[in-house]
Order: C-alpha cells, then structure tokens, then sequence
C-alpha cells in the first residue's frame, strides 16, 4: 500500500511539475460544475494515474483538477469511488491516501443525500456535524502503517467544528438556507425502503447516503481537517416518498449546485 500510494504521488508530482496545494476537494454530486470556476493548471484523467481506480458512475467525469480557486491551490477530483462499485475500501479510499502524500491538510467532500429529517426539504443543503459509518467494512481494518497514521484514530470531532462555523457565517451573511445533521454512510446501490429509512431517523440519522464516511475515515486517519456537505435530493419520510431514479438525483443536486459552489469557494478564501 505505502509503496503505491508514493508510486502515485510521485507521478502526480512529476506530472503537474510539482504543484503544491493543502487544499483537497471532492467534486461529488451537488459540486461538480465547481471545475468551471476553478483555474486550471492541469488535468490528470484517472485512467492515466498508476494504481488509481476508475469511476463508473455516470456524472462522475473521472480525472484530478489542479488550478487555483478562492486565490488559494486546490486540487479537486473530478468523480469519486464508491464501494457499490465493487471496489474495496482501500481502493475506494486510496486518492484520500495520495493526497496525504501531495501535502493536503484540509479536505472538502460533497454529496447527494436522502433526507430522513422531517424539517428537511428537496434541494436542501445540509452540513454534516457528524456520522453514523453504515458500511459493511472499515477502511482502516488490516494492519496499520504508522506512516499513514495511528492505529486508532479519535473520531470525535471527525468533522472540522472551526469550518462549520465559518461556512454557517458565509450563508447567515448571503442568505443562504443551510441545514446541519447527523450523515449515515450506506453501502448502496439500492435506495432505502421506507422501514430503513424509519431505521436510520431513529438512530439519529439526518441524512443518508452512499459515500463519503470512508473517505472522512482516512482524513481523520491522515490528519486532515474536513468539511462536508450534502445536497438533499430525495426524501425518506413517512408520508413524503416517492419512486426514485438516479436521474432525479443528478437534477436535484445541479439546481442546489451554484449555492454549494459559492459556499465552498468563500470558505477556501477563508482559510
């Protein structure tokens, strides 16, 4: 693992003449028109990165984004990996990894969510405080290399409490509706029936989805500071579902995608 992840790295380094940046993001559902702001140095499609995995998610383009945006480097990824795609939690999580090794200290992630909150709307978009890691596996189970990081990591405080605080002033000072809750990470790819959902409120879910706990896992393991932030763009609440499609998602998720972009971007300026 350590031995790929420098593989990685190091072409990455060599490929974009050694661009540093300590800011990370994923362009996942609700954040990919994000690249259309960003000014772009490089790009890196996945299928040319040794060790990377390749997404096959449609909406998800599949490439690192290397340019400037909010005046500060980022480097972005363009389509995650999903552990329904049949990847292990290793390689779901190993771009997590390599940015550790491209001096990455904060991470920003985004997602599509179902909203199980009874205050929740379609096209709300909700701060995750904390999670509930529904997956069937850990990416953190084997054998622990202490220069990835500790054997176990506190996850207390997994997602960062001075970000959250900056981004709600951003949306309170532009007049952004903004939601906070519990995330539950599910291993997917079917949506929820309505006794899971019911399931998921009472253990103190807000929302739940299909990425991101795994890769938040491995920041925390590697020291980052994250923030995260779901697009809720169906509902699981009694009374208020409905038959859902992947389509309906992707639409959701862009008619809430320049409200999170904005918000991302102000927060990069911020830090």
């Amino acid at each position: 693992m350590l031995n790929k992840i420098k593989e990685t790295a190091d072409f990455i380094k060599k490929e974009t003449s050694f661009f540093k940046s300590e800011i990370g993001i994923i362009l996942g559902t609700g954040l990919g028109n994000l690249v259309k702001e960003i000014e772009v140095f490089y790009t890196l499609k996945y299928d040319i990165i040794p060790n990377f995995p390749v997404s096959t998610v449609e909406g998800h383009q599949g490439a690192l984004i290397f340019g400037k945006l909010g005046g500060k480097n980022v480097i972005a990824m363009q389509g995650r990996f999903h552990f329904y795609e049949g990847y292990d939690m290793k390689e779901t999580t190993f771009p997590i990894r390599v940015f550790k090794f491209l001096g990455i200290k904060y991470l920003f992630v985004s997602n599509a969510s179902g909203g199980v909150n009874p205050d929740f709307k379609v096209g709300d978009l909700m701060i995750i405080n904390d999670h509930i890691n529904f997956f069937p596996s850990n990416p953190l189970i084997g054998k622990n290399d202490n220069k990835l990081g500790v054997r176990f990591p506190d996850m207390s405080e997994a997602y960062d409490k001075n970000l959250i605080s900056i981004i709600k002033d951003i949306a309170k000072k532009h007049k952004i509706k903004i939601q906070e809750g519990v995330y539950v990470g599910v291993s997917g790819p079917t949506f929820e029936t309505p006794a899971e959902y019911k399931f998921f409120r009472i253990i103190g879910g807000d929302a739940i989805g299909m990425s991101t706990v795994p890769e938040v896992i491995v920041a925390i393991h590697s020291e980052m500071k994250v923030f995260a932030i779901s697009v809720i763009t169906d509902l699981g609440i009694e009374g208020k579902i409905l038959e859902i499609t992947h389509e309906e998602v992707q639409k959701a998720a862009e008619e809430a995608e320049p409200k999170m972009s904005f918000l991302i971007k102000e927060l990069i300026k911020k830090i």
